[in-house]
This record gives structure tokens, C-alpha cells and sequence, in this order.
């Protein structure tokens, strides 16, 4: 008997694990809930929401399969070893997990009990990080080999001879039962596969010809963008699947007779593949560093910002009433849908790293629990970079009026999440504190009744940021730093044996959340 360990990558097609324990046995599938895990500061009740839509389309998919997901909640060493208690459990199978500190923890201390038990655990790559690596220089070739693997069809599975019943769950509990706080999230993304494919499905064959056109601006976004990155993250669907789907669309693209048929499909689809590998590319650096979670990447920016946060300034922030339309439009439409493009993810963490000078622990649990797609791997080194904490990334000091003139220019975006402002006409509403006395009666909204006043003048606060890093940067320790950082994290070119050094590095990109980096 084969014990196959679900985690986040809750699917049975393209599950390399799950077709090789089948080929040396029978396969006893299993799903553990962890309250210990529901209890970490980063994971929220939206998050399980999804996960246990994923988790019913899962047991749906084995049962047609011919087997049962056997779903107990507990800590992860002593379910296990009530299972191997009732049955001969010849080896233990996963997937190799990138996740935040407290699963790697627990994994630690799984992996060796079951050395202690004498059990052989099998973690398969789930797609292109890299456990162990050593150089980033051949990481493009590898995550290549493995996104042109053939795809695994789902395996035929053997029955168990006898039902695994003991603690079992019969029904997934709902988010209070794990101890989760109300979390509601009217927008919020179905889970499950069939919810997954549908998305791939209608985005390669029909919203994504003006990806590369759209994904910038929360108005077009919401509809252009794959919004995949929930189901990589929680794997309903494989990084491989989606890379082969999205490269056989391109050829189809590549095979129209005329270039009008082909419409901007191959710029569009050319963007969301290299998004695709961006993914993977995060996610490497917080497997190869777990301390990303919670330190700052380059050291010389400790004691930089007060690792205890503006408590006033913090709420506002996170409850999109910092005084400042687009910002605060953007995080309420975060907190009601669980989801937000990249280049609004990237202004929010800017605004609170740069202008409210708030260290990004805080604010980056705060947004690790209210994206539905949160994937650790992408997250911190994200909110590093977007934090100017990575050494190695030019400092994106986002301006957040200058965003929304450009991504919302007649305020339609501020004025479906910030009805407040609904009056205001477009050439005021981007800046609603230089509004006269006589005009926030014209308009219906008083500032600092209303509506918040801004906290801050944005630009002072952009230009103080700038001179503090500044300072910081120009030292020789914090060079010698930033030359190793790169050496261990930095973008090679694809397939490049090299590194092609530094001054590349401020050139490369990146996702906070896979919207652009996953799509």
C-alpha cells in the first residue's frame, strides 16, 4: 500500500506523484486538515473556503476513479501514525511543497519520524522549483525539461480491500470549525478543477487577446487577465498543463493563414507565458531562502523601518482609508474579491513600504490573507522587492496619483469602490484633498468627514524614502551584499550558463501574486 499525502495540489491529472505510487501498489489517498496550520497568521478563512471547494472536486474525481480521499483532521505525525497503526503502509508519496515556515517545519519533522519508522517518503517536483539547488545558472534549462514532460493521464486505481474509517471526515468543516474568523468575500473565485479548466479554457480561446494590453489597469484586468493563479496556487491545475495549453494555443495562432486573423493573440499569449515562468521564478527564491518570510533579504536594510508598525496608519491602509482614492479603491476591491492585478498589488505594498514607511512584515500578512490566491513562494519575495529590501531591484516607488490618472483616468474604478467620491468629477477626483470648501458641498462629500484626508503628502514622503535608501546603497558592505544576493536569486537570460550580472537585475520584474509572474 502506496499512502498518497495531498497538499496543494489538490487534482488527480498531471500528478506525477500520484500516477507513481499507483504503479508500485495500491494508493491510500489522504488529505490531513491541520488546525495548527488554520491558526498561522498569513492563512485566513477565505483561504479554506476555496481550498475546500478544490478538496470536494477532488474526492468527486477520486471517487470516479474508484477510490476514496480519506480527509482527517489532526497534526500531520500523529494522523500518519494512526494510519500506519492500521494498515501496512509500504511508502508515504507527495509533492515537494514551497510553502510558508510552518509547513516547512512540519515537514521537517514528518520527514523524520517517518525515518524513525523505518518509511520511505517520496516528494516529487511539483513544477519548476528546484529543491537543493545549487546555481541558479542551468534553473531555466531544468524548469524547460520539465514543462515539456508528456502530461500523467489519470492513473487506474486499485480498491482498497478494507476502508480506512477511523477519524475520518465526512463532512469538510466550514471555517469557523477550524477557529477562523468571518471572512467575507462576496467576489471571491469558485475552487475547483472543473472552475480551474473553464478559466484556461475561456482565457486562451477568448478574454486573453488583449492580455498584454489590459493587465495594468484594475478596469480591464478583472476580465483580461487569466486569473489562474488561485488553482496553481492551491493545484487544481499543473504549471506543465497550462504551459502546454497556452503553447499549443500559440501554435494554432501561428497557423493562421492571415495576419489580421491572427489578431494580438501573439503578443498576448507571448506575455502570459513568460508570466509563467516568472512564477517559478519567485517561488525559487524562498525555497533556496525560507528566512525571506521573515527577514529582510539584504541586511543592510535592518533597522531601516520599525519592525512595529504605525498602528493608525496601518488600519487605514488595510481598510482602504488612507485618504488617497486609488489606493484605497484597489484594496477594497482586494478585500471583497480576493483578487487584484499585479501592477496594483506592487502599488499597494510601494505605498505602504515608501509613504507610510511601514516595515512589510504587517502589511504583508495582511495581504497574504486577503489574496485568495497567496502563494508563499511568490508572496515574500515579492513584498521584499516591493519593499526595496531585495538589494538587488531598482526601488519602484509607485506614485499612487500618477497610477490612477493613468489606470483609472475618468475615476470610474475609484467611483465603484469609493462611492463616497461618486460626485466628484474627473478632473478632482484623483486628488479629492485640494477640493475647496464650496466644492465638497458642490460634490456631496466633505474630506474628514466624508472622506479620509490624505495621511501624508505623498511626494515629501517618496523623496524621504529615496534619500534613506539612498544612503544605505551607496556603502561598500552594502554592494558586496548586493553582488551575492544576485548570485544566489538573480534572473539569468533563458537558458544562459551565466549570469549576465547586477546591472541586469534591476532590470528584471516580477509578480506579487500570480498575475503577472503566474499569469
Amino acid at each position: 500500500m502506496q499512502l498518497l499525502w495531498f497538499k496543494r495540489d489538490l487534482r488527480v491529472h498531471d500528478h506525477t506523484a500520484l500516477v507513481e505510487a499507483s504503479r508500485r501498489g495500491i494508493v491510500l489517498p489522504l488529505y490531513i486538515i491541520e488546525p495548527d496550520y488554520w491558526a498561522q497568521p498569513d492563512v485566513s478563512g477565505r483561504h479554506w473556503a476555496f481550498a475546500r471547494e478544490c478538496l470536494d472536486g477532488l474526492r468527486k474525481e477520486l471517487a470516479a476513479l474508484g477510490q476514496p480521499l480519506i480527509v482527517q483532521v489532526g497534526e500531520a505525525v500523529t494522523v500518519l501514525n494512526r494510519l500506519l497503526q492500521q494498515q501496512p503502509i509500504e511508502a508515504v508519496w507527495s509533492h515537494e511543497e514551497t510553502g510558508n515556515d510552518w509547513t516547512y517545519r512540519r515537514d521537517q519533522a514528518v520527514g523524520e519520524w517517518l525515518r524513525s519508522q523505518g518509511v520511505p517518503w517520496h516528494e516529487v517536483p511539483r513544477h519548476g522549483v528546484v529543491r537543493r539547488l545549487k546555481t541558479r545558472n542551468q534553473w531555466s534549462r531544468i524548469w524547460e525539461q520539465r514543462m515539456r514532460a508528456p502530461l500523467e493521464p489519470p492513473p487506474v486505481l486499485r480498491p482498497l480491500a478494507v476502508l480506512v474509517d477511523h477519524e475520518m471526515v465526512d463532512a469538510l468543516p466550514e471555517a469557523r470549525e477550524l477557529g477562523l474568523v468571518d471572512d467575507p468575500c462576496p467576489g471571491r473565485q469558485c475552487g475547483g478543477r472543473s472552475a480551474g479548466v473553464a478559466l484556461l479554457e475561456g482565457f486562451l480561446g477568448a478574454r486573453g487577446e488583449s492580455y498584454h494590453l489590459e493587465m495594468s489597469s484594475p478596469l480591464t484586468a478583472f476580465e483580461s487577465c487569466s486569473r489562474l493563479s488561485p488553482h496553481l496556487a492551491w493545484g487544481t491545475l499543473s504549471m506543465r498543463e497550462v504551459v502546454q495549453a497556452t503553447r499549443y494555443r500559440r501554435q494554432q495562432i501561428a497557423d493562421l493563414g492571415r495576419k489580421g486573423e491572427r489578431g494580438t493573440w501573439a503578443k498576448a499569449l507571448a506575455a502570459f507565458e513568460g508570466r509563467l515562468h516568472w512564477h517559478c521564478h519567485f517561488m525559487q527564491k524562498l525555497e533556496s531562502e525560507p528566512r525571506i518570510e521573515f527577514e529582510n533579504l539584504h541586511r543592510a536594510c535592518d533597522g531601516l523601518r520599525d519592525p512595529q508598525p504605525d498602528a493608525d496608519r496601518l488600519v487605514a491602509w488595510s481598510q482602504g482609508l488612507t485618504g488617497f482614492p486609488f489606493v484605497d479603491a484597489c484594496m477594497r476591491a482586494l478585500r471583497e474579491t480576493g483578487w487584484i492585478n499585479f501592477r496594483m498589488r506592487a502599488m499597494l505594498m510601494s505605498f505602504s513600504s515608501y509613504h507610510l514607511w511601514l516595515h512589510w512584515r504587517e502589511p504583508g500578512l495582511h495581504l497574504a490573507r486577503v489574496f485568495t490566491d497567496y502563494e508563499p513562494g511568490i508572496h515574500w519575495p515579492q513584498v521584499q522587492m516591493q519593499s526595496g529590501t531585495t538589494g538587488i531591484n531598482t526601488l519602484r516607488i509607485y506614485n499612487p496619483v500618477k497610477q490612477s490618472q493613468d489606470q483609472d483616468p475618468h475615476g470610474e474604478f475609484i467611483r465603484r469602490w469609493v462611492p463616497e467620491l461618486a460626485g466628484v468629477p474627473d478632473a478632482r477626483i484623483h486628488t479629492p484633498w485640494m477640493l475647496s470648501s464650496t466644492e465638497q458641498d458642490t460634490y456631496g462629500c466633505r474630506i474628514g468627514h466624508d472622506y479620509p484626508d490624505r495621511l501624508l503628502d505623498h511626494e515629501a514622503a517618496a523623496r524621504a524614502a529615496r534619500r534613506r535608501f539612498g544612503a544605505i546603497r551607496r556603502t561598500p558592505e552594502s554592494r558586496a551584499e548586493r553582488e551575492a544576493i544576485f548570485l544566489a536569486h538573480g534572473s539569468r537570460r533563458r537558458g544562459a550558463g551565466r549570469a549576465a550580472g547586477p546591472r541586469r537585475a534591476r532590470m528584471t520584474g516580477g509578480t506579487m501574486g500570480p498575475d503577472e509572474p503566474t499569469a
